[in-house]
């Protein structure tokens, strides 16, 4: 604790920090990205700006979301769990914007907001982006703005992904022109590759073929890089295919061209994300920021499986198109974990997450680590790296303590006194993960324990090996729904049988 106060002490009085002043701020969420759609997280996917960052920062192997959009988005920006916080009100909880603002810096968003009200009445002082959970990345839609005031200059070139780097560069630009010695904070929260599966026809054709060969073979790649890059223990065992998607070759021919198209429009979203990343890198190399700025790069839940696509019949990079892909390739973008968004499985809470910092982070290039973290740490990262305080209260709000934890002790290749305990909750499911063991229970369905360390993929529920262990941490996690202001109806104690299936795929499984 010494050694995190001295630190604050010294960024808050602008003094140097290992030769740098306080750096400058990039979050950057992507949409519906599973733990491995990342070339550097064992993805075929092209993502050559994105691997670079990894391989001269640090790549984090237990980093933890809460498995939604919204209330993602909530602990990102509060270090509040999302209910905590007031859910998409943020009635109870302030803003990084809002207490970075106070303490000197420039305050920016890009993207989507997903929130109440608008980024503009919680401490970004610039933001370009769409108030929606979605939208389509041709023509927008009613809730896009520019600094508070609606914006409709949807040109026919335009896509949203290029148009949020586009409106970073610029408010950077801004930034730096009116306030030059001043730092800034950019929360970049790209919408893509969420569905509908929009892509740009030259990604598109960059990947086809490339799929034909089906999720079957894909994933098995996928597992076996990451165990050669060190990412995942080849002792876990990966989760198989769930029991109702079918086996690739049992698939029609039909079948087997219809999933790899919307498996090859997922890859090229992805690869245009990497692209503007590569631009603003460039960008930052050219305003001679790129040594002291902080890039962190998460998702906010694992890979999606709910298809509900419609206009089939259209080309994905025709605005006219809505496609999604299902639980055929939400697995494949998971691996090695179980299920999916909105689950508390691994594969729903599982993100990659990416540090990039040249002026401070002293770990060796390219590492990882297997310390675990979640979204609730970035409030008290934020608040480390610009050296000031979160505030004990706040005008209007009825202000809850912070809850995560900063990553600076990580960044400086140490062991950081870990979480006492990580608390999930979507919906009726629920998790909560204590040292090495983990509770988790899917739609209400009994309570299964895994060793998380020896068995990150979920394959061997100890809960009825330790039914003491497993009473306690359910003990635990009704305390953390006390804490989080969940409704009585949402804390109701779980059930004596497994929970349901996660959905259907449209198609009966074939083997």
């Amino acid at each position: 604790m010494r050694i995190r106060y001295v630190l604050s002490i010294v960024l808050f009085a602008g003094l140097p920090l290992h030769g740098a002043p306080r750096p400058n701020i990039v979050l950057m969420m992507v949409d519906d990205l599973g733990y491995a759609d990342f070339g550097c997280y064992g993805s075929e996917i092209e993502t050559p700006n994105i691997d670079r960052l990894a391989a001269n920062g640090l790549r984090f192997a237990r980093f933890y979301n809460t498995a939604k959009c919204h209330s993602s988005r909530v602990s990102l920006l509060t270090g509040l769990y999302c209910n905590q916080a007031g859910s998409t009100s943020l009635n109870r909880g302030v803003t990084i914007a809002e207490v970075l603002g106070k303490a000197g810096y420039s305050t920016a968003m890009v993207g989507k907001w997903h929130l109440s009200k608008e980024p503009t009445d919680r401490g970004f002082g610039r933001y370009f982006g769409h108030l929606s959970g979605a939208t389509n990345f041709f023509t927008g839609d009613k809730t896009f703005r520019l600094n508070g005031k609606p914006w409709n200059d949807f040109g026919k070139d335009f896509y949203t992904t290029e148009a949020n780097i586009t409106y970073a560069k610029r408010f950077i630009g801004e930034m730096l022109e009116e306030k030059p010695d001043q730092p800034f904070l950019l929360y970049i929260a790209h919408n893509a590759p969420h569905y509908p599966l929009h892509v740009l026809e030259e990604d598109y054709r960059k990947y086809e073929g490339r799929y034909d060969v089906g999720w079957d073979i894909i994933r098995k790649q996928r597992q076996k890089r990451q165990v050669d890059m060190g990412l995942v223990p080849a002792e876990w065992k990966p989760a198989p295919r769930p029991e109702l998607v079918p086996a690739w070759a049992d698939l029609t021919e039909e079948e087997r061209a219809w999933d790899a198209r919307r498996m090859t429009a997922f890859a090229g979203m992805v690869d245009r994300v990497d692209q503007v990343t590569g631009k603003l890198v460039a960008y930052l190399k050219e305003k001679g920021l790129y040594e002291n700025t902080l890039i962190i790069l998460c998702a906010d839940n694992g890979a999606c499986p709910f298809d509900r696509t419609r206009g089939k019949e259209f080309d994905p990079w025709d605005a006219k198109s809505y496609w999604c892909y299902d639980t055929g390739w939400s697995h494949v973008g998971n691996v090695p974990f179980r299920l999916h968004k909105q689950n508390q499985h691994e594969g729903g809470i599982s993100s990659p997450m990416i540090a990039h910092w040249p002026a401070g982070l002293k770990t060796k290039s390219g590492s990882i680590t297997r310390q675990p973290a979640h979204l609730i740490d970035f409030m008290a990262t934020c608040i480390d790296v610009a050296g000031t305080e979160y505030p004990a209260e706040w005008p209007g709000i009825d202000l809850e303590p912070l809850q995560g934890r900063s990553l600076v002790p990580i960044f400086q290749g140490e062991e950081r006194e870990p979480h006492e305990e990580l608390y999930f909750q979507f919906g009726e499911n629920r998790a909560l993960r204590k040292g090495p063991w983990k509770i988790v229970s899917h739609r209400r369905g009994k309570w299964e324990l895994y060793h998380i360390d020896e068995d990150g993929t979920e394959m061997h529920d100890l809960a009825d090996q330790k039914p003491e262990l497993v009473q306690n941490l359910a003990i635990r996690w009704q305390v953390g729904a006390k804490r989080d202001r969940l409704k009585p109806k949402s804390m109701m104690p779980v059930g004596d049988k497994p929970g349901p299936r996660l959905m259907k795929t449209g198609r009966p499984a074939k083997n």
